[in-house]
């Protein structure tokens, strides 16, 4: 059986800490699906086709090295309804710190009811990205401060394009 994975999130940025759930991610599985939350009622900084260029760039060539295949898609419904549309058995949840845990084990019991074929996997943050999160690196860069230790090189570019003038 092949072990299919869905990182699930917004992705908006792509940030160091995403980066680092994906470097271990990948030695978890055959085949890696990042995908991309589409909520009517929410309105991203980056438009989908922008989240998925930085999720390439970025995430593609970690995913090679480690073997790993490598794809990106969107869905606008349960998270589990996604992955079960495409096949994966594994969600993998990244993890900073006790209140995301809380959070995350009730989410991961709520999915297994659904979708018990579908195995969380947690996935602890480094300590060196735990404080990052998409929300304060845009806080950050709306408000002109130096994001860069945040996000890898290529998304600042995009974040600094986004907020110049």
């Amino acid at each position: 059986m092949s072990r299919i994975a869905l990182y699930p999130g917004s992705f908006d940025p792509v940030t160091n800490g995403h980066l680092d759930v994906v470097r271990q991610a990948v030695h978890l599985c055959d085949r890696l699906i990042v995908a991309i939350a589409v909520h009517p009622g929410k309105k991203p900084l980056f438009s989908t086709d922008e989240r998925f260029e930085m999720l390439r760039e970025v995430c593609g060539p970690i995913a090679q090295k480690a073997g790993c295949a490598f794809d990106c898609t969107t869905y606008d419904n349960l998270t589990v309804t996604a992955a079960r549309k495409l096949g994966a058995n594994i969600m993998i949840r990244g993890l900073r710190d006790g209140t995301d845990l809380d959070y995350e084990m009730q989410l991961a019991g709520m999915n297994e009811a659904m979708a018990p074929e579908v195995h969380t996997v947690f996935v602890p943050a480094s300590v060196a990205v735990r404080p990052i999160t998409a929300t304060l690196v845009r806080q950050i860069a709306q408000m002109g401060g130096d994001f860069s230790a945040f996000v890898p090189s290529s998304v600042a570019a995009s974040l600094k394009a986004k907020f110049a003038g």
